[in-house]
């Protein structure tokens, strides 16, 4: 697909809008190229959403479960058609090297996949009653109207693992991607209206954040809002819900922790380490960010996991041989270089990369394996988003496990260690609520995904992720 600059244009109640708006422009960020533009909506645009939402929401909750699912199987099989289209829009517009972004088209097509079917298995519940004459049910509703924010590094994914079970509930959506990395949210649109979604159940907004999310924040007919982002913006969310109790799911930040003890393969300890750490350039909210090693296993892991990390290669994502893509910009970059610089200066050893690369106009960071850390470096207590690998030594299961919970974040963590019973002990006491055991991609659609603590509120994927986008209504029925 040669890379070009078009202009897109967002979708409201089935018509394709914005080209009178001012534009925003999508940047490359492996050479700063601008890729396309879309527009700048605001308020106008997200109240119009709204009630175009509002409006079909009438008749797509009283289509039958079967009925919504024949959309969405038409969607996800458009999905995988389209995948190459899809992957390549991702990695222009945000720099995913390119094999990273055909995986997240098929696991983002899964979730419209999996929803699908699992619309249909929204079940309510018949009671024992309490009393003669009486019969009593439960009954689950679509919660309505749904507004889902997105962030930039996955930017199907996290759509489609919102879209899925809104419209498969018979809720209709409004869908905001981030202003870094909305062309793929616009082909994805372009992929619903190929289905044959009726006019008003999907909804596409681009532009300004902050007065869009002001509009579904206020307006009560948005009964629901789904957000993946930081725990900063997700705590605004929940502070602005408040008036309206408005129904939340929040995927907030993570700063996960990974444990090997003394027992394990550290050959697949290493490769575990790799692919959750390294994954999109370390800009996952579930990657490894502090690695803690038992300290009969410490030299070996280190050796190995520097030796590894130096095989993997840099560079503009489309080349099919790149490990590792940009940071999505300078910002991103100037933190992590934040991170590296702290923990050296307070004696750690970086033994492997430790800097930018400068010599080809991207945003690109070295591969870095970090020794020796403690808890006083800003590594170990922020997360770096990044592709920063931080090491610290530990001397029992013990040390690892209260380092690991401490952090107000809960998102995932990951354990490393060939013995069922010390794993069994050590992963019950750790806070988290994604738990990968000698596995770093524990991610599927038909699994529970979300966090304890300030990491979120409320479950993606598997049969839980459903029911954060339906009402249990309780009926007694009387008879005579």
């Amino acid at each position: 697909m040669a890379v070009k600059t078009d202009s897109y244009l967002m979708s409201i109640n089935g018509e394709w809008v914005g080209s009178e708006l001012d534009t925003l422009d999508v940047v490359n960020p492996a050479n700063d190229e601008v890729v396309g533009t879309v527009p700048h909506g605001g308020e106008k645009e997200a109240e119009q959403a709204v009630e175009a939402a509002y409006e079909a929401f009438q008749s797509w909750s009283n289509l039958t479960a079967h009925d919504r699912a024949g959309y969405l199987k038409k969607l996800n099989q458009l999905m995988l058609d389209n995948q190459e289209e899809l992957a390549q829009l991702m990695t222009i517009e945000m720099g995913k090297p390119i094999n990273e972004s055909r995986g997240e088209v098929k696991y983002a097509a899964s979730f419209i996949e999996w929803f699908a079917e699992e619309g249909k298995r929204v079940d309510g519940d018949v009671i024992p009653t309490h009393a003669a004459g009486k019969r009593l049910h439960v009954w689950k509703k679509p919660v309505g109207v749904v507004a889902a924010i997105t962030p930039w590094n996955f930017p199907a994914a996290m759509l489609t693992r919102k879209m899925g079970p809104a419209l498969a509930s018979g809720c209709t959506i409004i869908m905001k991607p981030s202003s870094e990395s909305p062309l793929t949210a616009v082909k994805l649109m372009e992929l619903c209206e190929q289905a044959g979604f009726p006019k008003g159940v999907v909804n596409l907004l681009t532009g300004s954040s902050s007065k869009i999310a002001k509009v579904v924040m206020e307006n009560s007919k948005v009964r629901k809002v789904t957000f993946t982002g930081s725990t900063e913006v997700g705590k605004t969310l929940i502070r602005q819900s408040a008036d309206q109790v408005k129904k939340l799911s929040l995927e907030l930040g993570g700063h996960a922790p990974l444990v090997v003890l003394d027992d394990a393969d550290i050959d697949l300890a290493v490769k575990g380490t790799v692919a959750s750490k390294f994954r999109n350039a370390g800009q996952t909210c579930i990657c490894a960010n502090r690695i803690y090693v038992q300290e009969g296993v410490y030299d070996e892991f280190v050796e190995k996991l520097t030796k590894a990390v130096k095989e993997l290669k840099v560079g503009n994502g489309t080349d099919e041989s790149v490990d590792i893509g940009p940071l999505i910009n300078q910002d991103g970059l100037d933190k992590v270089k934040r991170h590296v610089d702290d923990a050296s200066s307070k004696g750690a050893t970086v033994m492997t990369g430790g800097e930018p690369i400068t010599d080809n106009g991207g945003v690109f960071y070295q591969p870095t394996v970090v020794k020796d850390v403690n808890q006083s470096m800003i590594v170990m207590q922020e997360e770096t988003f990044g592709p920063v690998t931080p090491v610290e030594k530990v001397s029992s299961d013990d040390e690892a496990v209260q380092m690991a919970n401490d952090t107000p974040y809960g998102l995932a963590a990951y354990v490393f260690t060939e013995n069922v019973s010390r794993g069994t002990q050590l992963i019950e006491k750790l806070d988290f609520g994604i738990v990968g055991w000698n596995d770093g991609g524990p991610s599927a659609a038909q699994v529970p995904f979300g966090g304890m603590k300030e990491s979120g509120l409320g479950r993606e994927g598997g049969h839980e992720g459903i029911e954060e986008f339906v009402e249990s209504q309780y009926v007694s029925i009387g008879l005579h």
